[in-house]
């Protein structure tokens, strides 16, 4: 991580990964039953364009979540237990390592954009659905290797060596916040 100032610029080692969160507007009710929300299209607009594109560019995973009815959060029965989904990221965590064998590259977050082809090659039909969406949204190419990275990740977890058009489109959804400032369409 390098911090500027004015005494001078500063390198340090650093690994990290960010989570962050925001209300979907500036009341903090806009989709939520039983709520009035007062904000228009151009208050979340301009309330969600106080992220700058550059921040927003580098944030893998911009995912809008709904209030959980409280029926939801009380009820016995249903949700899928967590050692059965630790067991699915470690299958697809030992698939990505034996990809990487013999390179520095631990995880897909860290392939360098000079190995993309060769670690995240998309099929055909996965390469004209992000086509169309680069189009429809204008992505940057690096929200594009970002994109692949995580549909990388996606057919991953999915146990598939190839990225298909599923794991794109499921990808491309993760990118919400674009969609709401109005810099993409």
């Amino acid at each position: 991580m390098t911090i500027a100032r004015a005494v001078g610029t500063f390198t340090y080692p650093a690994r990290f990964q960010l989570v962050a969160s925001m209300n979907p507007c500036p009341c903090g009710y806009r989709g939520v039953r039983n709520a009035e929300c007062r904000c228009d299209d151009a208050a979340v607009a301009k309330y969600v364009g106080k992220l700058s594109g550059p921040l927003l560019d580098r944030i893998d995973l911009q995912v809008q979540i709904a209030r959980v009815p409280f029926d939801d959060m009380v009820r016995r029965e249903g949700a899928e237990r967590s050692q059965t989904i630790r067991e699915r990221v470690v299958a697809a965590r030992e698939f990505a390592r034996e990809r990487f064998v013999g390179t520095p590259i631990k995880a897909n977050a860290e392939i360098p954009p000079s190995a993309m082809r060769t670690y995240c090659a998309l099929d055909d039909a996965a390469m004209k659905l992000l086509a169309v969406a680069s189009a429809k949204r204008q992505f940057s190419a690096r929200a594009l290797d970002r994109i692949a990275r995580v549909a990388r990740t996606i057919a991953d977890l999915a146990g598939s060596s190839t990225i298909r058009a599923e794991h794109v489109a499921e990808a491309v959804q993760y990118r919400s916040l674009e969609r709401l400032d109005g810099r993409a369409a």
